[in-house]
């Protein structure tokens, strides 16, 4: 009983901190309705607690100045990054991007959590070579990292205009289980990665 319960109170202790921007942050709507709040339901069925810290607006840069608070209060065991995509509309400089999101990815592995990069597509606007770049991005720090990529968040909606507000650029209420279903399969895995870790260290002696 007492390994058991040593188990259960290790499972209820695991956190998952997500570093986003408005996507994230479920702009425009209420925080219950974004798909990061609905996972929680989820999370919360397998003894996980998830903490919101995205911000409307947020730069790569922003969150490379926050992440270390943001560890040493809620000390995750899982931080989900998703940002980028304010940097890449307002056509910044990527290697200064790419150097932020890997300086937050390093700053979360030496707080012993899993990463799950999620990547992001822009307009056009800046050339054919920097929306390529920008795409290339996340796939080049997730594997000079060695941490887990989803590529492309708003990938099951991103062909209907029936899925965003107005601004075309935010994913609607109704898209919201969308993005839920999308990011799951991703995060859960690396849930199980994380609890199998937990089990193999309660079981040693």
């Amino acid at each position: 009983m007492l390994a058991i319960s040593s188990l259960a109170q290790a499972a209820q202790s695991k956190r998952i901190l997500v570093m986003g921007d408005s996507l994230s942050a479920a702009f425009g709507l209420s925080s219950e309705q974004g798909w990061v709040s609905l996972l929680q339901t989820d999370v919360k069925a397998r003894g996980w607690e998830v903490i919101n810290a995205s911000i409307s607006g947020e730069t790569t840069a922003g969150g490379k100045t926050r992440i270390i608070n943001a560890l040493a209060e809620h000390r995750p065991d899982i931080v989900v990054i998703e940002l980028g995509a304010n940097d890449g509309l307002r056509g910044l400089p990527l290697d200064l991007a790419k150097n932020n999101l890997s300086a937050m990815i390093e700053a979360a592995k030496r707080a012993d959590s899993e990463v799950l990069l999620i990547g992001m597509q822009i307009p056009p606007n800046y050339g054919p070579d920097y929306t390529q770049q920008f795409i290339g991005m996340y796939h080049e720090l997730a594997q000079q990292h060695a941490v887990s990529l989803l590529p492309f968040l708003l990938e099951p909606v991103a062909e209907s205009r029936d899925a965003f507000l107005p601004d075309q650029l935010h994913p609607n209420a109704a898209a919201q289980p969308a993005l839920a279903a999308h990011v799951r399969p991703a995060l859960s895995e690396l849930m199980t990665k994380v609890e199998a870790g937990t089990v193999a260290h309660q079981a040693t002696p």
